[in-house]
């Protein structure tokens, strides 16, 4: 059985600057955990990429309709395999499936998030927390 190596929580006022703190906890994680593990650099630019992109959707989507002290959590969870980041919002419900995904050469509005989201890391799972919060999975396992 794969076991957990390392975890961290990071708690954030529903605010777009707040994106580089967000970004230096992430960048932080991977300085003590994830380097000396093996992990490339090229892994942990995409990982980035996604968590910026999964927390804006949250503020920008999610949130637009409440106040900004509305938190959005973060984990960090390392196992010996993967990483795992979890966002957590408290927007209402949706359906990802429902998002088109955009089609070369055809201009749209909105659906790229989604779909950079699913190019960018190996596995997105977004689903309903019993405490009727919104939750982004983001998993990329380690090819060392």
């Amino acid at each position: 059985m794969l076991r957990m190596v390392e975890r961290d929580h990071l708690s954030v006022r529903s605010e777009l600057p707040l994106l580089n703190k967000v970004q230096q906890w992430f960048e932080q994680f991977c300085l003590q955990y994830l380097f000396q593990r093996g992990w490339s650099e090229n892994q942990l630019y995409r990982l980035n990429l996604a968590l910026a992109e999964g927390f804006t959707n949250a503020v920008r989507h999610a949130h637009e309709a409440l106040p900004p002290e509305t938190t959005i959590d973060i984990e960090a969870s390392l196992w010996v395999d993967r990483i795992e980041l979890r966002i957590w919002d408290h927007g209402q419900p949706f359906n990802p499936d429902a998002i088109a995904e955009p089609k070369p050469g055809t201009p749209q509005e909105g659906g790229y998030g989604w779909f950079l989201l699913r190019r960018l890391t190996d596995q997105v799972v977004y689903e309903r927390s019993p405490d009727e919060r919104n939750c982004l999975l983001i998993v990329e396992y380690n090819r060392q």
